[in-house]
């Protein structure tokens, strides 16, 4: 089975430190291999509460966009868990390399107990277990070194936009059937480095994904009603446009 769980749905650090929703990551299951996409605050006990539970254990890798803390403040403990407290070497960690250099959110002592350390680039690609992804730009507008990511399975591929302010020709770089879109804002909010709603329908109207989701919502966004949202966008640009919730899941077969 080909899914995609969300962890939590908290973009930005008020609705984090809040948990008006939650904050854990994302859990992709895709061609019998498991790999945690950005485990922020909470994202173990999100893994051992879900329905079903999903075990750590499992995870063959995890993989950071970028270092802010709402993306990698349980890296940690998910590495211990993979691990079995380093008991059982196994899985690989992909990370930027600011991640892991001066003032590393991966630290030191958890390393030694992975298969493996991979520097995230641009245009980079990797393979963990039965699927390959790619990193096609490094993220000009965050702050901080961020990417996007293009992930293939044998008959499956997803695009996930990770936080970035708008950059011309976006589009281009994210264009799989799937589409994860991390939309921060509503378009009258205070100018922070995230995608607006206004953003997320231009690529959504240029690229015609099969499926769209919007995840990691601010407080604007949130109090705005962000599946009300996807369904006006759905309406305009004739494009399957969902709101992620916390716990969602997203079967993915249906999407080939």
């Amino acid at each position: 089975m080909n899914r995609i769980k969300f962890l939590g749905t908290a973009g930005a650090r008020f609705v984090v430190m809040s948990q008006l929703r939650n904050s854990g990551g994302l859990w992709i299951t895709l061609d019998d291999t498991n790999v945690l996409v950005d485990p922020g605050p909470g994202s173990l006990v999100r893994c051992l509460s879900s329905r079903p539970k999903l075990n750590p254990r499992d995870l063959d890798g995890i993989i950071l966009t970028h270092r802010h803390l709402d993306h990698s403040n349980d890296i940690n403990i998910m590495i211990e868990a993979m691990t079995k407290g380093g008991w059982d070497k196994k899985g690989i960690v992909f990370a930027p390399r600011d991640a892991l250099e001066e003032d590393p959110v991966v630290l030191k002592y958890v390393r030694k107990y992975v298969e493996d350390i991979e520097v995230l680039k641009e245009k980079g690609t990797y393979k963990l277990k039965n699927i390959k992804f790619t990193t096609p730009v490094k993220h000009p507008h965050h702050g901080v070194e961020t990417y996007g990511l293009n992930i293939y399975g044998k008959n499956i591929s997803i695009s996930l936009i990770s936080d970035t302010d708008y950059f011309q020709g976006i589009e281009s770089y994210y264009r799989e059937p799937i589409l994860i879109i991390n939309v921060v804002r509503m378009p009258e909010s205070k100018k922070i480095q995230h995608l607006t709603i206004n953003d997320a329908e231009k690529i959504i109207s240029k690229n015609k994904p099969r499926l769209t989701i919007l995840t990691h919502f601010g407080m604007t966004l949130i109090k705005a009603k962000p599946w009300e949202i996807a369904e006006e966008i759905s309406k305009k640009t004739g494009v399957k446009v969902i709101a992620a919730s916390d716990g969602m899941n997203i079967e993915l077969d249906e999407y080939k």
